[in-house]
């Protein structure tokens, strides 16, 4: 490859690392208006001009753009995010054996803090997914994971129960809105062969947030060094630990500012085209780093105009704001999308209850079979009374145990990457859903702290199987100009969900923990069969 082609190849993979100080590629109009880019920069000539350029759609333009190292780094920054939000979520369900001590916290009370993270990602969920749709997927990343890391970290100062509280939930507001935007933005850089099982493998980064929480409560919390003193507050382990547990959403807010691109759908879409060649021009040169191949020439077509939403402009702003943020509701359940929206709505529920609601009690479940038997069974045992006691010196059996848990989810991440572009994710929801029911409905049958611990890693394996499938589908289900928004609320209808799981398990554990168990059971298989009336996915284009 010459010296010019290796320059530019280079000056075009440095903009995955500042897009902001890389040049703008020189463009020109074509007879439709379209915006041509000319690879090596050169100016066109005579018989250039005197033939039409190749018009791509965004489909065909990302298979020009290749498949490669881009892809794989794209992966690692979204997977690193995507583990960020597991690890600030999961991190309360570690804390609980020995923070309930320092905060005086009932069984109630630890139901209600589990449940904050989830009401404020209710709340980010559909904000932060409709400002995505709105700005631009790569900002809305930045600013919502800097909220999780910022206010994640403030958690760990708060000396009152309340004020923690306030922190996890304000927290939960950033969570709420990388979570759904993260899949957005991923699928929009894949090509569509290769969508399923790259959607999967980012999906399998929950599995190591929920790996990282796990290993660093086993490291952190018993340990005695853990303990620092900042003037009147004493920082006990379980602190340090909700400190670090920040550090993944920061760093990943500081590498997409710094490395990532904005999407080029989106900016197709919003009639960006010159940025979305540019893209496309970084794709393609870091893809094919060690290829002589040079960028090609193409414009770029769009297969629909981005809709506007049209507002009343005798309204008042507050009535306008609320329109403008309803108007995408009102698109998701109406038209072709009613249906598959108003079955998504069930699976959503269905599938967070149970998830949420029992994932974030096994710590505490574990705790109470640490004398055999079924944790229901071990009710009367439960301490009633707090003190220091009853939580220190901390059981690292109860953290090896959430450890083994979390592992438990790589066989089926594993599954999903090589089975989900053969099978499709409509086949696989469903399938994990009803047999992650009947894996429930025995955790409350057996009657061995062993039998209990396996067939909670048969549920945390199964499971992660639907979660991975309705990834997937979400993604690949709505318009561009909705799919932010859409999940942002359907995950929002999930934070719902889990919220009414926490609090039912909180209120239910000390008494008659086996309906809350049951009731887990019962509705992941009514899922389960509702995920059989969704439309089959499998290998479609985005549009």
């Amino acid at each position: 490859m010459s010296r010019r082609g290796c320059s530019e190849d280079s000056e075009a993979r440095q903009t995955l690392l500042s897009s902001s100080e890389s040049e703008e590629p020189e463009e020109v109009d074509s007879d439709g208006g379209e915006d041509i880019l000319y690879s090596s920069q050169r100016i066109p000539s005579q018989d250039d001009q005197g033939s039409a350029p190749r018009r791509l759609t965004y489909e065909e333009a990302v298979e020009e753009a290749g498949f490669g190292v881009f892809h794989g780094l794209l992966l690692l920054v979204c997977g690193w995010a995507n583990a960020s939000d597991a690890v600030e979520i999961l991190c309360v369900s570690f804390l609980l054996p020995t923070a309930r001590c320092d905060l005086q916290l009932s069984s109630s009370d630890m139901g209600l803090l589990t449940a904050s993270i989830f009401l404020g990602m209710m709340v980010g969920g559909y904000l932060w997914g409709y400002l995505a749709d709105l700005r631009g997927r790569k900002r809305v990343l930045i600013v919502s994971l800097s909220v999780n890391g910022v206010f994640g970290a403030l958690a760990s100062l708060a000396p009152w129960f309340w004020l923690f509280l306030l922190m996890r939930f304000i927290s939960g507001v950033g969570v709420g809105g990388s979570i759904p935007v993260i899949f957005s933005y991923f699928s929009e850089f894949l090509p569509r062969l290769r969508r399923g099982a790259m959607i999967s493998s980012l999906a399998t980064f929950w599995m190591a947030g929920n790996i990282l929480a796990a290993g660093l409560a086993w490291w952190v919390i018993p340990a005695s060094w853990a303990h620092v003193q900042l003037g009147p507050l004493t920082m006990q382990s379980w602190r340090v630990f909700v400190v670090l547990c920040s550090a993944p959403s920061l760093s990943s807010a500081l590498l997409f500012s710094l490395m990532m691109p904005e999407s080029p759908k989106f900016l197709m879409e919003a009639g960006r085209k010159k940025e979305a060649l540019h893209v496309f021009r970084v794709m393609f040169s870091v893809n094919h780093w060690r290829s002589s191949k040079t960028f090609p020439m193409f414009g770029l077509v769009t297969s629909s105009p981005r809709s506007q939403t049209r507002v009343s402009s005798q309204a008042s702003w507050c009535g306008r704001l609320l329109e403008m943020g309803l108007a995408p509701i009102r698109q998701i359940f109406s038209g072709p999308l009613r249906s598959r929206s108003f079955v998504l709505l069930v699976v959503f529920y269905t599938i967070s209850f149970g998830y949420y609601g029992l994932w974030m009690w096994f710590p505490e479940l574990f705790k109470r079979t640490e004398d055999g038997g079924s944790p229901c069974a071990n009710v009367s045992r439960a301490p009633q009374l707090l003190n220091q006691s009853s939580c220190y010196p901390p059981n690292t059996a109860v953290y090896m145990e959430g450890f083994i848990v979390a592992a438990s989810n790589l066989p089926g991440n594993i599954f999903t990457i090589f089975v989900m572009d053969r099978v499709g994710g409509k086949t696989l929801l469903s399938c994990s859903l009803m047999v992650s029911s009947v894996s429930v409905f025995f955790i409350y049958m057996v009657q061995t702290k062993a039998g209990s611990l396996v067939l909670s890693c048969i549920f945390s394996g199964v499971s992660v199987i639907g979660w991975n499938a309705l990834d997937v589908v979400g993604t690949e289900l709505y318009p561009t100009q909705l799919r932010s928004s859409a999940l942002g609320f359907f995950t929002g209808v999930g934070r719902v969900a889990a919220i009414t799981g926490n609090v039912v398990f909180g209120s239910l554990v000390d008494s008659n923990c086996a309906v809350p168990i049951l009731l887990v059971s019962a509705l992941l298989l009514a899922g389960g069969l509702v995920a059989l009336l969704l439309p089959q996915t499998k290998q479609t284009d985005l549009s």
